[in-house]
């Protein structure tokens, strides 16, 4: 049901577009972990650096709204703390978008919407024999709002440097923020018309 939902809409629409980009992000707060003891447990630190790779896309209606889909996460796998344990901050998001015309060959894309974190800390072995899940997670329900400038360079291929604010609920229970920036740049194509 949900796919002919998705092919209603696709074929009302005006444009889709699809993106591929990198950045890194950044957060207000300590610059160091912080540990209310001396293991692992209650330590926080703060949620900054590495390179995150994304993918984008959304589907344009009348008047330049649409919706889109974007979902962000850590390249490789980071060292918490410094303390050997793999991790990995992995973002996703749902938006409302407008894209208003600047020019022929430029536009902005500005979003805003609801999504999710989840933090997975991975383990040397599986947590049960069928999947075989070697990791654990933490989730945690956000806010975004964001925007970024296309510029098409050939055709319907464009590149889109942006930025993202997101408000994670609840985040200061691995990190020493609720607040996360996304910086970076994306590659895309838009398919239909100009």
């Amino acid at each position: 049901m949900s796919g002919f939902f998705f092919l209603t809409c696709l074929a009302q629409a005006q444009q889709g577009d699809a993106m591929f980009g990198f950045g890194t992000i950044t957060s207000p707060g300590a610059a160091e972990c912080q540990a209310s003891n001396n293991s692992l447990e209650g330590v926080v630190c703060p949620e900054k650096g590495g390179l995150y790779t994304n993918i984008s896309a959304d589907v344009i209606f009348h008047k330049r709204v649409g919706i889109g889909f974007d979902a962000a996460w850590r390249a490789s796998q980071g060292d918490f703390a410094g303390s050997g344990q793999p991790y990995r901050p992995i973002l996703f998001d749902f938006n409302g978008v407008y894209q208003p015309r600047i020019s022929k060959k430029i536009g902005a894309d500005l979003m805003g919407g609801i999504g999710w974190q989840t933090t997975r800390f991975y383990l040397p072995y599986c947590t049960n024999g069928f999947t075989c899940n070697n990791y654990n997670s933490t989730n945690h329900f956000l806010v975004d709002i964001g925007g970024g400038i296309r510029y098409y360079v050939w055709g319907h291929v464009f590149v889109r440097p942006e930025v993202r604010y997101y408000h994670i609920l609840n985040n200061t229970d691995v990190y020493t923020s609720n607040n996360v920036v996304h910086v970076g740049a994306s590659i895309g194509y838009t398919i239909g018309p100009d």
